[in-house]
């Protein structure tokens, strides 16, 4: 071999050996990038798998938090339809009393609004054709437990039940619907209390 052959030979055999270490470096390079790669790929796939898992447990709580507010939203209804129900029923029983129980219901409705004052006391025209005889000396003695003194009056007024106390030309509606409207709150947390307590 002539020394240009062999020098020849001698790079050739440096470039082949450079460029094997060339390789050998770029694919070690190139497996470290892949490795690091796939690491990330993992890690964003368990993030993205914790993400997701998070959401649907965020998801599931919240429809579950909306069933239960639907849950209590429909028991609440279904208790004020039962409470409105039973003062319902309430109004009827009264209204459905005999004479007896009825009258004796108004001569307590009447102990409890009487003032102390002058007044007029009107029923309606059935109460007062079904009036116990007794039940105007009730009027007048219930007044007087008070201070004050009520005269029954012959007209009429146009109510369904209970009766109408008037002083000083004001009038006080006792009629049975007026104080069930008026004590409504109070009731309803009676017959809560009776029914779901």
């Amino acid at each position: 071999m002539t020394g240009m052959e062999k020098i020849t030979s001698q790079i050739l055999e440096e470039a082949k050996t450079s460029a094997a270490m060339k390789l050998e470096t770029a694919q070690k390079q190139a497996d470290d990038i892949l490795a690091k790669a796939r690491e990330e790929c993992a890690a964003m796939e368990a993030e993205a798998a914790e993400k997701n898992a998070v959401l649907k447990e965020n998801y599931a709580g919240r429809i579950k938090s909306s069933a239960e507010q639907q849950r209590r939203t429909a028991i609440l209804r279904a208790k004020q339809e039962m409470i409105s129900e039973v003062i319902a029923q309430a109004y009827v029983t009264l209204r459905q009393l005999d004479t007896e129980g009825y009258f004796r219901t108004m001569e307590r409705i009447l102990k409890t609004y009487v003032l102390a004052e002058t007044g007029e006391i009107y029923f309606s025209a059935e109460d007062l054709s079904r009036m116990p005889s007794d039940f105007e000396e009730k009027i007048i003695a219930a007044a007087a437990e008070k201070g004050g003194s009520l005269v029954l009056s012959k007209e009429p007024k146009a109510i369904e039940d209970g009766f109408i106390l008037v002083y000083g030309g004001i009038e006080e509606n006792c009629t049975l619907k007026a104080l069930l409207d008026a004590k409504k709150d109070e009731l309803q947390d009676k017959v809560n209390e009776i029914l779901f307590l």
